[in-house]
């Protein structure tokens, strides 16, 4: 690595007023520093480096602005360097207000950072602190989410993790789960849900969201947020319901277009399905728009009484009826089955009516595993032989 003299004198080229050619090798060599362990090793020794990137984002070259981002993109992926970034550095109070501007062409490289310091819950409590300080709101970050191309230079998908992360936090949790609010756009997306089906090309899971929201079950699935269209909607095909199922749909599932199309991703359509079921707890990214994500948190929705009331009342069995004849993939497939056994299925017996609280005997939970392995080595022996149909037939399964 460097001595203290080379150090100092690298350090002396990272200013706003050095000659723009000096500067460029300058962060360059910064920026490659910062792309193994040994190097931000380094450069945790050194917090003046770390404050010259982020004065230097404010610099005229776009290119060595690119190359400063990159390196603390970089950084912040290494959580050992989190206090000294957010304690050392103007890193919060100097990139957080550059979110709202719809014309700043680094905002994805600041959701990024933003994304990376807020991975643990100290850390997200300092990104959530900073952000009230620079009057961002949560209502701001997803109103932005609301509003496709905001911002026309970037995607933003990573607002997505961002709110994630921040929902380890008990005063976001209250935001997301306060019904007075009227945060949810479920007004401006019930308009445009039908025929979008590009809004869902990017969904995915980007952290896991520590928020269990089984107390809320019937308020997520009433018409004050009608989630259950938004889940259900990538899952429904062109196939022609008969008038009965289709006036017990609702409104935005009936009468779909013959054109109608499914979700292409098999592991968006299987995480779709572990939303509505009781598998596990499913974080899940609405999207709103190609690499949009509205944050929400749909923890086993047939968990509860009054969730699978509300699932059977909406009519839900008749369309995983054609997505399970539609379906291909072993994994899928199960996964269908599985919750069309609990939309028809009995209720459990009385005291067991809450999925998520009944306690498993530990024999039980055993054998309940064993079970999982040999599905799971089923369905891989499935997939394989799926595979080697599609192979075999260069233009794959006609569906």
């Amino acid at each position: 690595m460097l001595s203290d003299t080379e150090a100092e004198e690298l350090l002396s080229f990272l200013k706003l007023e050095t000659r723009a050619d000096v500067k460029g090798q300058a962060t360059g060599y910064i920026l490659g520093l910062t792309g193994n362990q040994d190097g931000c090793r380094y450069l945790r020794s050194k917090p003046d480096f770390l404050k010259a990137l982020v004065t230097l984002t404010s610099d005229l070259s776009i290119a060595i602005v690119k190359d400063s981002f990159h390196a603390l993109i970089n950084l912040s992926a290494d959580e050992s360097l989190h206090t000294l970034l957010l304690k050392e550095t103007q890193i919060l109070p100097k990139l957080i207000p550059k979110l709202l501007d719809p014309e700043y062409v680094f905002s994805d490289r600041i959701c990024s950072i933003l994304s990376n310091l807020s991975r643990n819950e100290d850390s997200s409590r300092a990104v959530f602190t900073a952000l009230q300080e620079q009057n961002v709101t949560l209502g701001a970050l997803v109103e932005i989410f609301c509003t496709p191309g905001f911002n026309k230079s970037a995607s933003l998908h990573y607002l997505g993790p961002l709110l994630s992360n921040l929902t380890q936090l008990p005063e976001t949790r209250h935001f997301i789960l306060d019904k007075d609010r009227g945060f949810y756009p479920s007004h401006s997306l019930r308009s445009r849900a039908r025929g979008e089906e590009e809004w869902w090309e990017r969904f995915e899971t980007a952290h896991s969201i520590m928020v269990r929201l089984h107390p809320h079950h019937e308020w997520l699935l009433s018409d004050a947020v009608d989630i259950l269209p938004f889940l259900l909607l990538p899952l429904a095909g062109p196939e022609e319901l008969s008038e009965e199922e289709n006036e017990g749909l609702p409104v935005d599932l009936q009468y779909l277009p013959e054109d109608k199309k499914r979700e292409e991703d098999p592991d968006i359509r299987k995480m779709l399905l572990e939303a509505l079921m009781l598998v596990r707890e499913a974080p899940i990214f609405i999207s709103l728009h190609s690499d949009y994500f509205l944050l929400f948190s749909l923890s086993q929705l047939t968990a509860t009484k009054a969730g699978r009331e509300i699932m059977k009342s909406k009519n839900v069995y008749p369309i995983m009826r054609e997505f399970h004849k539609w379906e291909k993939d072993p994994e899928v497939i199960s996964a269908c089955e599985k919750l069309v056994q609990v939309l028809i299925g009995d209720e459990p017996e009385r005291g067991m009516e809450n999925l998520m609280e009944v306690e498993i005997p530990k024999d039980v939970e055993e054998k309940l595993k064993e079970l999982d392995a040999k599905e799971q080595e089923q369905i891989d022996k499935e997939k394989e032989e799926l595979e080697k149909k599609q192979h075999a037939s260069p233009e794959g399964l006609e569906r």
